[in-house]
Order: structure tokens, then sequence, then C-alpha cells
């Protein structure tokens, strides 16, 4: 047999494809982490100013000022208003303006991210100065002592979503690239909804009390990973039944490549480029993120619309997966190939 034959017998159009799939894959990943993350720099931070009379707004239009465009100040009542404003997570921080002194008070919530609350202390320092003024900083939400940089709440989340892209890709090759009637794609999906609630469980202990790295409800956190794991693996599974093998690969790109860099972990929202800020929180990856640390430092608030993001994929990915199934006509038997 000549080496060409050896080569087309090795390397079939079918593989010679997936290996082109394969690089395109290796390249966006770079492309989408490094893009996404190479330059961090706050822009538009939703942020409050308060002070007496008209000395908030003259201090926001002067903040809104800064070269960059760092923040996206607004005048906010009082210092109570400010900190109710930051737990319901509607700004990142506030400066609250002392008409009796030289010192203002800066309130932060590194729960949110560590680098950005660092980061709002660097600019509000800087722009205070002209005024001889200086600051004081007060985390009102602050990151738990084990939680290095804040990141726990999402490596929790890329623990879940890999989980469940993994799962669904097991179930699917054990017995074909895709489900091969509605039987089996239902089975599949009931495998995946009891993963997940197991996984859900495992991720809340590990990270609460196993290791201390992440406050708040055990039980929130628990339901918010089953749901994490339900929409990712649903998701790939329809991908599967929609176009085969290919579907793992697209299962990737989406959670993998476009998900986790713009899931505002490294780096909270308003530090990521424009794309990324935009798509991040309709992704599982940022809508997880964002949900499990408001469960850990904000009390749960502002995690209606992530809930509803992840049930929607969830939804989504299992309405397509019997959708798909019941069409097909062939009730092959498991392991049997498509097409044959």
């Amino acid at each position: 047999m000549t080496l060409a034959s050896e080569v087309r017998s090795a390397v079939t159009p079918r593989a010679a494809l997936l290996v082109v799939g394969v690089l395109a894959l290796q390249l966006l990943f770079i492309a989408s982490y490094v893009g996404a993350l190479h330059d961090p720099t706050p822009r538009n931070v939703p942020f409050g100013v308060a002070a007496p009379g008209p000395g908030g707004e003259q201090a926001a239009e002067r903040l809104n000022r800064l070269p960059g465009d760092p923040l996206d100040a607004r005048a906010v009542t009082d210092e109570a208003d400010a900190r109710k404003q930051i737990l319901e997570r509607k700004i990142y921080g506030a400066l609250v303006l002392n008409p009796e002194g030289t010192t203002d008070t800066l309130l932060v919530a590194s729960g949110s991210g560590t680098v950005l609350a660092s980061a709002l202390e660097r600019i509000v320092t800087a722009a205070e100065l002209p005024q001889r003024r200086t600051v004081r900083t007060l985390d009102v939400a602050p990151a738990s002592g084990d939680d290095f940089n804040g990141l726990s709440a999402f490596y929790l989340v890329v623990g879940w979503s890999v989980g469940g892209y993994l799962l669904a890709s097991v179930l699917a090759i054990s017995a074909g690239a895709r489900p091969m009637n509605i039987q089996r794609a239902t089975i599949r999906l009931a495998v995946l909804a009891l993963s997940a609630i197991l996984g859900g469980l495992g991720g809340a202990l590990i990270v609460g009390p196993v290791l201390g790295a992440l406050p708040g409800s055990v039980a929130a956190l628990w339901g918010l990973g089953a749901l994490v794991v339900f929409a990712v693996g649903a998701l790939t599974l329809a991908l599967q039944a929609l176009t085969g093998i290919v579907g793992i690969g697209l299962a990737i790109l989406i959670i993998v490549v476009a998900g986790n860099p713009s899931a505002g972990g490294a780096f909270p929202y308003p530090m990521l480029p424009d794309f990324w800020r935009a798509i991040g929180p309709a992704m599982p990856p940022g809508a997880g993120t964002w949900a499990a640390r408001s469960i850990a430092y904000f009390k749960g608030n502002a995690i209606s619309g992530s809930l509803q993001v992840l049930s929607i994929w969830a939804a989504a990915g299992a309405v397509v997966t019997l959708v798909v199934s019941s069409l097909r006509r062939d009730n092959g038997t498991p392991g049997k190939p498509i097409g044959t």
C-alpha cells in the first residue's frame, strides 16, 4: 500500500473536517480569552455619589468627565441609599462626600470582584487629589478571606458547566452521536437531571462547608448548581441531536470559548471589552457566576434575571432534544452509528 493510500485510510474526509474544527476551536479559544482579558480597564462603571444639596450632581458630573470614561456616576440620596443600591447590585461603588471635612468615604463591594473594588479606589483617590481631598474606603460586601480575588464563584460555575457538557457528551456518545428515539432522549434528560442535582449539591458543599470559600445559603447554591449543570447539559444534548458529534464542539464553542471569558469571573463586566460585556449575562457561565456571587455576598439580590437566563437555556435545550428525537423515524439500536 502506498503512502498516499495509507494517509487516505488513516485520515478520512470526516476526520479531516474534525481536525479542521478542532484547529478552529483552538484559535477561537486563544482569540476569545486574550481578547477579553488582556487589557482589563474600567469603563462606565455604575457608581453613586452622595452629597448634600446639589453637591452630588456636581461631583457626579466631575467624575463623568474623567479621561477614558471609567465611571458612570449618578447622584444618590445619601450614604444609606448608596449602601442599599450597592447591595441590590445596581451600582458597584459610591463616594460619600463629607461637607464638614476633607476626607470622603468610598463604598465598594469586593464580593463583586476585588479587582474592580481596587480599581475604583485608585480612580476615586486620583480624582480627589486635585480637590485636595482624601478618601477612606469601606467594603460593604466584602469577599470572604478564603475567596482569593473573589474568584471562587466563577470557578464553581466553571466546574458545574464542565460537568454539564461532559456528562451530556458521554451520554450521547455511548450510544451513537445523536439520541436515536424519543425514549432514549427522555432517559438521557432524566439522567442528566439527576446528575445535575447531585453535582449541584456536591459543588455547594465543597465551596461552603468543606473549604469555606463562599458564604451564603448552601441550599440556594445547590439549586443554582443543579440549574447550571442541567442547562449546559441540555444545550449539549440539543446540539448533538441537531448536528451529531459536531455538537460537542459547538457546546465547547458556546460555553468555554464564548461563555467563560465573558462571565465576569476574573474581571467583572465593567472591566471587559464591549463585546464580551454584552454577551456575558446571556451565557450560562455569566448568569451562573452573577447568581453565585449574589447568593454569597448580596443576600440573593438581583438574581432573578440570571435564573431566567439559565431556565431558558435549560428549557430550550430539553425541548429541542425531545423534538428532534421525536422526528426520527428509525429506532436504531444503542451504539449503532447514525446512517448505518
